[in-house]
Order: C-alpha cells, then sequence, then structure tokens
C-alpha cells in the first residue's frame, strides 16, 4: 500500500512537473532539458536515464508545442530549415572545442562560467530592451492578435536594423516581410549552434532571443521558428538515446501527459500576452537560471553539497514563478479582451 501511495504520488509530480514545463516551452520555445534533466538527476535516476527521458520528453513536448504554433501562423519553416543547417555545423565545432578543453582539465569549469555568463547577459539585456519598450514611447497597448500582415517594422530591435543594412546578396524574405542576407541567418545560426554544442543544451534560450535580437523576427514566430527546430534536434537525441536504453517511459509518459495540455496553453499564450511581457518573462527567466547555475557551480567548486540543492531549488522556483506569470497574464488578457467586447456591444 504504501509503494502504492509512493507510485501516485511520483505520477501526480511528474504530471505536473511536465504541465508546468510544457507552458514554458510553448510559450518561449524553450525549457524542457534546462529543467527536467537536473530534476531526474537530483531525484537519484542514471545520468544516461535523465539526459535520453529528458530529449524524449523535450522531442514530445515540442511536437506538440509546435503543432499549435502552425495553426497560429507562427511557424517560419524556410528560416528553420537554414537554422537547422547552420546550427548542425555550430553543434559539430562546439562538440569538438568541449573535447579539446577535456584534454587539457579545463571544460568543466570553462563550460559552467560560460553558461553563466551567457544566461545573465542574455537575460539582462532582453529585460532592460523590453522594459524599455514597455515603458518608452508607449506603443505597447496591451495584449492583441497579431500576425505576420500586422507585424510593425518600427519595432524591430536597432541590432536587428544594422544587421539587416548589410545587403550581401543572396537576400531572403523571412517571417513579418523582413529582407535579411541569407549569410547572415547563417552566420546566426553557426554561432548559436557553437553555443549550443559548447553547453550541451538545446539552445532554445539562445536562438529565440538570437531571431529576435539579430535577424528581427517578431517573437511569437521566433518562437514557433525555435521550436520546429527543436523536434528536430530532440528527435534525434531521444533516438540515439533510445538505442542505448537511455529512454525511461514511466517518466516520459507522464510528463508528456502533463505537458500535453500546457505546452498548447502556452504557445497559445504568445497570441493574447503582450509581446513585450513574453521579453519581460523570457529575461527573468534566464536571470533566474544564471543565478542558479552560478550556486550549482560554486557547489561543485568547493564541494559544498547545500550549494547544489539551492542551485536546483532556484530552478525550480523560476520556472513555476515565471509560468504562474504566464498564466496570470493570459487570464487577465482575456478578462480584458472580454470586457472590452461586451462594452463595444452595448
Amino acid at each position: 500500500m504504501e509503494l502504492l501511495g509512493i507510485a501516485l504520488t511520483t505520477l501526480v509530480l511528474f504530471v505536473g512537473f511536465g504541465f508546468m514545463i510544457g507552458i514554458l516551452f510553448g510559450f518561449f520555445g524553450m525549457g524542457g532539458s534546462f529543467l527536467v534533466t537536473p530534476a531526474l538527476l537530483v531525484m537519484g535516476y542514471p545520468a544516461r536515464v535523465a539526459v535520453g527521458s529528458g530529449m524524449a520528453f523535450v522531442f514530445g513536448t515540442a511536437v506538440i508545442a509546435t503543432l499549435k504554433h502552425r495553426d497560429l501562423g507562427q511557424v517560419d519553416y524556410k528560416l528553420g530549415a537554414l537554422m537547422i543547417a547552420g546550427t548542425t555545423t555550430g553543434i559539430e565545432v562546439g562538440s569538438r572545442l568541449v573535447y579539446h578543453l577535456e584534454t587539457l582539465g579545463l571544460a568543466s569549469g570553462a563550460i559552467g562560467v560560460t553558461y553563466v555568463i551567457l544566461l545573465g547577459v542574455v537575460g539582462l539585456f532582453v529585460t532592460r530592451n523590453a522594459l524599455k519598450t514597455d515603458g518608452g514611447d508607449g506603443s505597447s497597448d496591451g495584449p492583441h492578435e497579431r500576425s505576420d500582415e500586422e507585424f510593425d517594422p518600427d519595432a524591430i530591435p536597432d541590432v536587428a536594423k544594422t544587421i539587416q543594412s548589410y545587403r550581401v546578396p543572396p537576400m531572403m524574405t523571412v517571417a513579418g516581410g523582413i529582407d535579411v542576407s541569407l549569410w547572415v541567418v547563417l552566420a546566426v545560426a553557426f554561432a548559436t549552434g557553437l553555443l549550443s554544442g559548447f553547453l550541451g543544451v538545446g539552445g532554445g534560450f539562445i536562438k529565440m532571443p538570437a531571431m529576435v535580437y539579430l535577424i528581427g523576427v517578431p517573437v511569437p514566430v521566433a518562437v514557433g521558428t525555435d521550436l520546429f527546430e527543436i523536434v528536430f534536434s530532440g528527435g534525434f537525441g531521444a533516438f540515439t538515446y533510445g538505442l542505448n536504453g537511455g529512454v525511461d517511459l514511466s517518466i516520459v509518459a507522464p510528463l508528456l501527459a502533463g505537458s500535453a495540455l500546457g505546452a498548447r496553453i502556452g504557445s497559445a499564450a504568445t497570441t493574447i500576452v503582450d509581446e513585450d511581457d513574453i521579453e519581460i518573462y523570457f529575461g527573468l527567466m534566464l536571470l533566474g537560471g544564471s543565478v542558479a547555475v552560478a550556486f550549482q557551480q560554486a557547489g561543485d567548486y568547493l564541494a559544498i553539497e547545500a550549494f547544489n540543492t539551492v542551485g536546483f531549488a532556484l530552478i525550480l522556483l523560476s520556472a513555476f514563478t515565471v509560468g504562474g506569470a504566464v498564466i496570470y497574464s493570459t487570464v487577465t488578457a482575456v478578462r480584458k479582451r472580454s470586457k472590452s467586447s461586451a462594452a463595444s456591444a452595448e
């Protein structure tokens, strides 16, 4: 009876955890491996099973979220294919760099420090830019339905405008009617792939802001396109680990049961919640992750287990806090829209 109670508790925990991560995945285009794998490791699962099951969960959740974003017209398949090509090459170079640093005994420290700095810098940049836009010119007037045709060229970040000014042929048109050099897209894809391969992560927290701030893609489309990429990378990883017995379906199934609903809610929220709010939440989540990883790195370096526990707790706290904020903002936006529609009808 006691074993049944533990099994049910674990099942509920996995379903609830999957639901919250599904929301983050659908809303930001990232969040799976960043949270699931550390959680499974802390729960005592072998590293191979933790990573493999995490990859399988990422693949399944990405498929669900991508289908929802496709229905909303938020996937740029041409850009996604080019990003896949560029990131694949970058990942190979990044992994070789890791192998080289391992021979020098510097890999662990270099990766940890890079992770903390990158999360912190990207988080600060995204949050600062979103807060500045949200409160600067009053252009953000609340949640509304968006489409490529409605995208305002003036909303393109200044960095992206500068990059787009280098018109090196061949040129291509991406979501929102933006003209950009093919070489720029491939360079951005290679750079994000290099970082992904070096850090050993899917790289959603790198690729999504890169598409927004370097290429100029609208945020919802960047999220959808990033998820489209993850379907392929996550599927390949899950297949590879599955061949070696690294995928535990008793873990993946309940996680996917929760994320199936959460991913659709998170994906739908990108058309309801104001675009600046998406960026603010994304930036805050990265900042929380930066602090959490810093604690974990300090714990490994100083051999203080309590620091690792604090780091893991901070990862979960940031995920559930941001996930809760997404749900709250979505509900608030829906209520405002309902009131506005009722007032118009009168």
